[in-house]
């Protein structure tokens, strides 16, 4: 491949193969089944080429394509064990690598972008890259001034690229929504092509991953490598040492698991409360484990360092102060309260009427990790609310379809999703009640009162006013 597949015909006719080769599998596997083969062997054969075809196509087209794989991935937790086994080799390689560009090509892209002379920049410039996502792939360098660098070059045609695929997955999402029970993938997909102009706007990416930087510019659990250059579709920060989250998911100890959970609950609730921005983009390869100078020494000594603020959601004063009031409402079983607010939010339609106590039995499974002092996530768990919510025999899953999402609570939503299916995957025991305390804005209860105080106010002012 000598470049990003850029010719729709050519993006749409791989994308448009993955249905009808899931069709041919399915009838693949039922000759099997005359032949006279077991259903478990043919069923796992069957699951085993699905996966490698699938992350095959979205790894070669790069692109939206990938950036869904990513996506995807980290519900792979969600997934019956007979099932994810084969997914698993497959999700996992989209998470940390894709085919990369031609050595020629990225020297091109660096001299039209950063000068002829871009080469005096740099100390060292490794032609190899260190990694390749969705929309640019990154080599390690050393800036003139002795930095180690991580060099992000955009994939030419990156912009049509993502654009077509996004539209292409969007006409055959029903025949993936199986892939991860409990998750609808329409609105993922129309989520992902609303933030597309963000995720090519290399200037708008260095902007908040400097803000995140200087934030935690002294932390001790958090490390953001900073922003050393940046101009159209290059993107140039300090280089990041450690070991990749994908490595502790596959073969962490125990407290090594433990502890990458701990610091990645923390960064999802304080990055936001701290910076006004939440990192929207929680797939194991943006993170690293930096064990600084003792490699070997004890995980509780471990920061999380990340990577890739491409996606962002601008919450200037944080999380919305209704999680954590609904949240506490919750777990204190105020069905009455809970039902109230969601419906001032948005999330009960004025159309729709909804027992309050069903509600609150709806809820409580989901946000069981805030109730206990220590949560252990697990692939069980995941599992258990994925079928509960995705089984149409449920009382579960005939409540959910009645509720709404407000569109300011989408990406919220995804993140929080997708950071919990990667709690999953590790296995963690996080202490997530105490990250939601220091936090999330209303789930101390002495912020309800300030909730309401303010929310009275609100409905004064605005009263006045008419």
């Amino acid at each position: 491949m000598s470049d990003l597949p850029r010719k729709a015909v050519t993006r749409t006719a791989k994308l448009a193969a993955l249905p009808l080769g899931m069709a041919g599998r399915a009838t693949w596997g039922l000759g099997k089944r005359i032949g006279g083969y077991s259903a478990d062997l043919v069923g796992q054969e069957l699951q085993q080429r699905t996966a490698e075809q699938l992350f095959k196509v979205l790894g070669e087209l790069k692109g939206g394509a990938m950036k869904f794989g990513q996506a995807l991935s980290v519900f792979e937790s969600a997934l019956p064990e007979e099932v994810a086994g084969p997914y698993r080799a497959a999700l996992t390689k989209l998470q940390e690598a894709a085919p990369p560009m031609p050595v020629a090509t990225v020297h091109a892209a660096l001299a039209e972008r950063m000068g002829e002379d871009w080469r005096e920049l740099f100390e060292e410039f490794e032609d190899k890259p260190s990694a390749a996502a969705s929309i640019g792939q990154v080599h390690r360098g050393v800036w003139h001034d002795g930095r180690p660098v991580a060099v992000k070059v955009q994939y030419p045609g990156a912009g049509e690229a993502l654009l077509s695929d996004l539209n292409q997955l969007g006409r055959f999402v029903r025949l993936l929504g199986p892939l991860i029970p409990g998750v609808d993938i329409k609105p993922l997909v129309s989520e992902m092509r609303d933030r597309l102009s963000e995720e090519l706007d290399y200037e708008l990416e260095a902007r908040a991953q400097r803000a995140y930087a200087e934030e935690f510019a002294d932390d001790p659990d958090v490390r953001v490598p900073d922003v050393v250059y940046q101009c159209d579709q290059v993107l140039v920060t300090e280089w990041l040492e450690g070991v990749p989250l994908a490595d502790v998911i596959r073969d962490g100890s125990r407290e090594e698991r433990d502890r990458a959970g701990q610091l990645l609950a923390r960064f999802l609730f304080s990055g936001t409360a701290r910076t006004g921005l939440l990192h929207a983009d929680p797939h194991p390869g943006n993170f690293r484990l930096l064990t600084g100078d003792a490699p070997d020494g004890p995980p509780e000594q471990w920061r999380l360092g990340v990577m890739d603020f491409g996606t962002v959601d601008r919450l200037p004063e944080g999380l919305p102060p209704t999680i954590g009031v609904a949240l506490r409402m919750a777990l204190d079983g105020d069905a009455e309260g809970v039902h109230e607010l969601l419906c001032d939010e948005g999330f009960i339609k004025p159309s729709v009427e909804l027992d309050p106590d069903a509600v609150l039995e709806y809820l409580l499974p989901i946000i069981e990790p805030a109730q206990e002092e220590e949560f252990v996530f697990s692939r069980d768990w995941m599992r258990e609310q994925a079928a509960r919510v995705a089984d149409p025999r449920s009382p579960a899953y005939q409540l959910g379809k009645q509720l709404n999402l407000p569109p300011s609570y989408l990406l919220i939503h995804r993140v929080t999703l997708s950071t919990i299916g990667v709690l999953c995957q590790l296995g963690a025991q996080v202490r997530m009640h105490e990250e939601m305390e220091a936090w999330v804005p209303g789930f101390l209860p002495e912020e309800d009162e300030e909730y309401f105080d303010g929310a009275e106010e609100e409905a004064e002012v605005t009263e006045t006013s008419a």
